[in-house]
């Protein structure tokens, strides 16, 4: 009898326990800070994911992710351009505030187009709140020894610890663009020793983004969230630098068999005072665009399966984004640095289905606004810096009321006075730009993207009202940013 009763008591005592047990896991699951997973790649439009039907491109991993997540279907680069925008990604503030109007190289160093050592960045404030911080990949925020103009200009520099702002792993270069044979500098590397590497720059980075999920070499604190920004080089150019597998899936296809946006124009487009040309030269290597889309995909599904694979993918945050886009022959103009929507409208995709429920929304998202925007989602929203210019706009995720952005920035500058750049801005109807030539002399460009998606015709002069009404509209933007342009 009395064993009997012990055992009773005991079951009773095992199942408060276990009830108490659960609560506090249940609790600990509550404060369980999430992982942030951070991919950019570089030169990918918009309208390179796959599941949109507008490029053929093959990206099953980015569709999952999209049709798990949130897309943020109106997302623009305001500066559309590497260095530019990973100075506002960093600091949550616009260009003219960080400095960083143009790519960085040895010409414009002495100019202050680099990131300061100054700065607080996303990381800063990751690392202070007991994250383990990570970059892989290009960095392209670092000013090179200043060079006089008649010198050649050098592009790649090391980034020495000090001014990692609180990445304690690191596996990075500056600038390149050997796709196919890439180098790198590890965290104790010193500037003399770099790491080079025989394979395609995506998969090797994958390789080095999955061996720190494992965290087998002490990459990371492993009783520390994690927060890793993995920024992918291709398919920047040279398109033609992707492996031969990816090539195959266009095999017998030239670039007028998918190039299929009606704005395409197969010669150089010269009556525009602004953007790149090289049509006539590159835009062949349009398959080799697409090849570098499929592959890039490939790669970052191979990581996604690592953070199922080690229990890390519930709580971890995916972001997928992208620099800028790619004109590829769109208005008879490659690459990027203006403001159509091939080059200025990026991927913006947020993945965290433990806490997001998926969803597109059309919000006029802005660069500076990702780290506010990201802190908030990570409850890090009294963390913020009162220096950053950027909205957090993270009540969106979970349906609650936010003010929304009227305008995004169109910012097209130069390190030097304000001569030759242009500004600009985008509404839900209408993109609005303003060149200003090196003579002083303004150019104005206006299109009805309502009823114009592909931007094809150039109504300014057409309503004079509206005319004045979008200049004024620019003057009262740029004085909020304090642009003196």
């Amino acid at each position: 009898m009395i064993s009997k009763n012990l055992i009773v008591f005991g079951l009773i005592l095992c199942s408060i326990y276990s009830c108490k047990s659960q609560k506090k896991q249940g609790k600990e699951i509550e404060k369980t800070k999430p992982n942030l997973l951070f991919i950019f790649a570089d030169q990918y439009r918009q309208a390179s994911l796959g599941f949109l039907k507008e490029d053929p491109v093959h990206t099953p991993n980015l569709d999952q992710l999209a049709k798990e997540g949130v897309f943020f279907s109106e997302a623009v680069a305001n500066n559309p351009l590497c260095s530019p925008y990973r100075a506002m990604l960093m600091t949550g503030r616009y260009s003219l505030s960080t400095g960083v109007v143009e790519n960085c190289n040895s010409q414009r160093t002495a100019l202050g187009n680099y990131l300061k050592k100054d700065e607080i960045c996303f990381s800063d404030v990751l690392v202070e709140n007991g994250y383990s911080a990570g970059y892989v990949g290009k960095w392209h925020l670092d000013g090179p020894e200043p060079t006089p103009p008649n010198v050649k200009r050098v592009w790649d520099t090391w980034c020495p610890p000090e001014r990692r702002h609180g990445f304690s792993f690191w596996y990075a270069y500056g600038t390149h663009n050997r796709h196919n044979a890439p180098y790198y500098w590890t965290t104790n590397a010193k500037e003399d020793e770099k790491t080079y590497i025989k394979k395609w720059s995506a998969e090797h980075e994958a390789d080095v983004v999955i061996d720190y999920l494992d965290n087998s070499k002490n990459q990371r604190k492993s009783d520390e969230p994690f927060a890793l920004f993995w920024s992918i080089n291709p398919p920047h150019t040279p398109f033609k630098q992707v492996p031969e597998r990816y090539q195959k899936r266009y095999e017998g296809m030239s670039h007028k068999d998918v190039l299929n946006r009606p704005n395409v124009q197969f010669n150089d487009n010269y009556e525009l005072k602004r953007g790149d040309h090289g049509v006539e030269k590159r835009l062949d290597q349009a398959t080799d665009y697409f090849a570098s889309v499929n592959g890039v995909d490939d790669q970052i599904g191979r990581v996604i399966a690592k953070l199922k694979e080690t229990g890390l993918y519930e709580n971890t945050i995916i972001v997928f984004s992208a620099d800028h886009g790619e004109m590829l022959g769109s208005q008879g103009l490659m690459h990027k640095n203006i403001w159509f929507k091939e080059a200025y409208q990026i991927p913006l995709i947020v993945h965290y289905p433990k806490a997001v429920k998926p969803k597109t929304d059309d919000i006029l998202l802005s660069v500076p606004d990702y780290m506010p925007t990201l802190l908030g989602l990570m409850n890090l929203k009294d963390k913020i810096p009162d220096v950053v210019e950027g909205i957090d706009y993270s009540n969106l995720f979970f349906d609650k009321e936010i003010i929304r952005p009227e305008k995004q920035l169109y910012f097209g500058g130069k390190s030097f006075a304000s001569k030759g750049d242009a500004r600009g801005f985008r509404t839900k109807e209408y993109t609005y730009a303003v060149v200003k030539h090196e003579s002083g002399e303004k150019f104005y460009y206006l299109y009805n993207d309502a009823e114009d998606p592909y931007q094809m015709k150039n109504i300014w002069g057409d309503d004079p009202v509206l005319d004045t009404k979008m200049e004024n509209e620019l003057t009262d933007l740029l004085t909020s940013l304090n642009d003196p342009w």
